[in-house]
């Protein structure tokens, strides 16, 4: 079964980075379905479901939500089957869990996801 860990989460102030990191096994993000990669997020207490906020395709095309463009910007690099999340300028309403995935091809089974906290 594929995996997928995401890592790099934690807790900053209003401003702060940090950089989200996923890896897959099975060379999954090699897979000819793993063209699209993204990464979500999830509110607690809100209601809302997983949101695609980033993503990029084989050719390092990025597509954000508005939320967080210019703040947050989506990497990849197959060679090492690896997702990055580099998010700057961030803000309490950016506290959520993260989790990587394929937005086109299907998703596969996932991970725990990385726990971000913004404090004011």
């Amino acid at each position: 079964q594929v995996q997928l860990v995401e890592s790099g989460g934690g807790s900053v102030h209003t401003g702060g980075s940090l950089n989200l990191s996923c890896t897959a096994s099975d060379n999954i993000f090699n897979h000819r379905n793993s063209a699209v990669l993204g990464w979500y997020r999830l509110k607690h207490d809100t209601g809302e479901q997983r949101k695609l906020i980033a993503s990029v395709n084989t050719d390092g095309l990025t597509i954000n939500d508005g939320s967080v463009e210019g703040r947050f910007t989506v990497s990849r690099d197959n060679a090492r089957n690896t997702l990055f999340l580099r998010m700057n300028h961030l803000m309490p309403w950016d506290t959520a869990d993260y989790y990587c995935n394929r937005p086109v091809g299907g998703f596969v089974t996932w991970g725990q996801g990385a726990r971000v906290f913004v404090a004011s």
